[in-house]
């Protein structure tokens, strides 16, 4: 049965001869043959439904078919909440940029970072600007220098043709713990 997201065997669309039942209540009835794992669930009211059609044998589990789906639902929503994907984001500079250019970009870096995501500086050279390779190293470490202890580098700058490039990513915080506060009550 297609439902969306998922793509699950019921009742008799199951090929396997055997498989291994899970009940209603959660407990393992062990390998049946098919026949009897349906026998099972139809005497119980409910459907056979193959969750785990790669395992030897296939898993099955008798279920009520819209609770089931309505679970599986709730359940991948939980985890697509808590797989933040982080982005990959990309901030350019030259070599010999303005202050107030590298303050803008610097606020830019600093709110991706707030965001979660890792950010690679990119320090692109152009012309004779390659003879002058320290200055990128120089705004490298300014930058660096700049974000302190909220940074962890992930690459260190390395140069792809023209490009001197550096990966950082936020230094994950730890939640500051809650203190306790007595109040003491004179008697």
């Amino acid at each position: 049965m297609k439902t969306g997201l998922f793509n699950w065997r019921l009742n008799n669309q199951i090929r396997a001869p055997e498989v291994r039942v899970i009940g209603a209540d959660g407990k393992q009835l062990g390998i049946l043959k098919i026949n009897e794992a349906l026998s099972k669930a139809h005497e119980e009211g409910l459907d056979l439904v193959e969750i785990a059609p790669n395992a030897k044998p296939p898993v099955t589990k008798i279920v009520e078919l819209g609770k089931f789906r309505y679970q599986e639902e709730k359940r991948l929503q939980k985890l697509k909440k808590k797989a933040k994907s982080s982005e990959l984001k990309e901030v350019r500079f030259s070599p010999f940029i303005a202050n107030h250019d590298y303050q803008t970009r610097l606020e830019k870096v600093k709110v991706f970072l707030d965001e979660s995501n890792k950010v690679r500086l990119v320090v692109v050279f152009m012309g004779k600007q390659m003879g002058s390779t320290n200055f990128g190293y120089d705004l490298l470490r300014r930058i660096k220098d700049d974000l302190g202890t909220r940074i962890a580098i992930d690459m260190d700058p390395k140069f792809f043709g023209r490009h001197l490039a550096m990966v950082i990513s936020p230094v994950k915080k730890s939640s500051p713990k809650k203190e306790e506060t007595t109040i003491n009550s004179k008697s």
